[in-house]
This record gives C-alpha cells, structure tokens and sequence, in this order.
C-alpha cells in the first residue's frame, strides 16, 4: 500500500506544482489588474503549501518525492501564453486556469476512487480536491 500511495501522491505532486506555475503564469499575464494579479499569487502560494504537504508525506512513507511539474502542464501553459497574443490575454488565462483545475480536479478524483490510499493520504487528496473545486468556481466566477 505504501507504494501506491508514494506513486499517488507524485502523480498529483506534478499536477500540483503545474498549477502554481499556472497561476503564476496566470499574475504575470494580468498585470494591468492589481486585485487579479494578488489573487492569482495568493492562490499561487496556497498551491505551493499543499506542494510541499505532498512532499512531506511522500517523504514520511520513505519514497522520494517529485519537484518538477508534468511535460503536459509545460506545453499547457506555453499553449496559454501562444493563444493570449490573439486573443485578450486575461481572458486566455481564465480559460486555461478553468481547464487546469477541471483537470486536477479528475485527476484527484481519480486517485480517491481507486481506493489504494491511507487515510492520511486521502486527506490530503481531499485537502487538494477542496482547493481544486475552489479554483474552478474562482475561474467560473471570472468568465462571467
């Protein structure tokens, strides 16, 4: 089991450490509104304490935990920053905060489901579902 949790726990790690580099990604492109921009490290830094929860716990369990994000999450923001010269740079921003939270919000669902995690793992699965739901409402909230 502790195995499965260590590898859990790095996948999520990854998609973890994308989503502050999305959201930093998401301050340097807003820098026009002070309030988005502050909101945007805010959540940056909230990320990076559960980054370094993730970590911790791997490192409990005896593995070696990831610090480095996902190739897909690079090519996801260098997408964002393509798309933003065609289109208003905040808006590009909300649209892929929007779709890299709906995905790490999968991607953890999809780890609780398999039913492989100790509970101190599960919760902080659920600490960072929690996190990522409220991402998704902040970006919904944003493109209206």
């Amino acid at each position: 089991m502790t195995d499965s949790n260590i590898k859990a726990l790095n996948s999520v790690t990854k998609t973890l450490i994308d989503s502050c580099k999305g959201y930093e990604t998401c301050a340097d492109i807003s820098d026009d509104s002070y309030a988005l921009q502050a909101e945007f490290k805010r959540r940056k830094n909230e990320r990076s304490q559960l980054v370094g929860e993730f970590q911790n716990q791997v490192r409990q369990l005896g593995g070696e935990p990831v610090d480095s994000g996902s190739v897909k999450g690079a090519v996801h923001r260098s997408f964002t920053r393509f798309s933003s010269m065609f289109q208003d740079d905040e808006a590009a921003a909300i649209s892929a905060l929007d779709d890299g939270e709906e995905y790490l919000a999968e991607k953890i669902e999809d780890k609780l489901e398999d039913g492989y995690c100790s509970p101190s793992t599960q919760a902080l699965l659920v600490k960072a579902h929690q996190s990522a739901a409220s991402g998704e409402r902040f970006a919904d909230m944003l493109d209206c």
